[in-house]
């Protein structure tokens, strides 16, 4: 098979079209063209369903595109590590964050990240969606309890908890009381919010009064006394000892865990190394603490 038709093919598909690929590439559309039209020939098959305005992969396509992407990136990496002895990070590092972690976290791990290994140049995505990661071309992904996955492998980099706050203007009531509280996400229908407290468990009914989308606006709102809040122990760490927020209790439950996940098929490249090293160099232990102090940190 001819690699170099396997590559252009590779780029039109990722790209979406002859001519989105020739741009990024550099490659002449008409080339682009005539080389997956001879790998279609010497295949057999087609590749691309081609319609007036649109261009699509076939099923056949869609299989040849995720294994090759995979493949040719594993030789790309191997190359870059041979040309640079295997010492020095370079080339493209694609990541996806959460919104969370991306709005308290990344922007200075990104920037600390690029500052140190100026020939790696870093992309990084906010969403919580799941992400195709081979189809996708990413090369790292941070996601909150992700589901199992046995085509990913990766590491737990952090450990966080769950609490509920609210403004000092809002006294914490008592046992199977109804309380306001702001929540993330739809509304949904009241229910009930059960925590640990330095007096035991503790439940409460629940009046859900505004939805947000961020935890960091749900916490804005909290601070404001509009109702109280579950939120990430790291987040509002800094609030409860400022004494703008005041700490309920601590919510029943599994802690929630930031993992680093990365492609089994795919060779680690020294630049995803680099960034786990960097990760557990930011949060040597992976506790809520670390994070917590990282966050106010850039905060000063």
């Amino acid at each position: 098979m001819d690699l170099l038709a396997l590559a252009d093919f590779v780029s039109v598909a990722r790209h979406g079209g002859f001519g989105r690929a020739a741009r990024a590439t550099g490659r002449p559309k008409a080339t682009l063209s005539r080389r997956v039209a001879e790998l279609e020939a010497s295949l057999a098959i087609r590749l691309f369903e081609r319609g007036a305005r649109r261009l699509a992969l076939t099923e056949e396509g869609r299989m040849l595109h995720q294994r090759a992407g995979a493949l040719l990136a594993e030789i790309d990496e191997t190359a870059a590590a041979i040309t640079s002895g295997g010492r020095t990070p370079r080339g493209r590092l694609k990541i996806s964050a959460p919104l969370l972690f991306s709005q308290t976290a990344m922007g200075r791990l990104a920037a600390g990240f690029a500052l140190r290994y100026p020939e790696v140049r870093l992309e990084v995505t906010t969403e919580d969606r799941p992400v195709d990661m081979i189809e996708e071309g990413y090369d790292l992904v941070i996601r909150v309890n992700p589901p199992d996955d046995e085509s990913l492998i990766g590491r737990v980099f952090l450990r966080d908890g769950l609490v509920v706050v609210a403004s000092p203007a809002l006294p914490r009531p008592a046992e199977g009381a109804r309380v306001p509280v702001v929540l993330r996400g739809a509304a949904g229908q009241a229910g009930q919010w059960r925590m640990i407290t330095a007096d035991g468990p503790l439940s409460l009914a629940i009046d859900p009064v505004l939805s947000l989308s961020s935890m960091t606006m749900v916490r804005d709102a909290a601070r404001m006394g509009v109702g109280a809040a579950r939120l990430p122990t790291s987040l509002v760490a800094g609030d409860i000892a400022a004494g703008n927020l005041v700490l309920w209790g601590e919510v029943e439950g599994p802690e929630t865990r930031l993992w680093a996940l990365y492609p089994s098929r795919r060779l680690l490249s020294a630049r995803v190394s680099a960034f786990l090293d960097y990760l557990k160099e930011a949060f040597p232990e992976g506790r809520s603490e670390e994070l917590a102090a990282y966050i106010a940190k850039g905060q000063d």
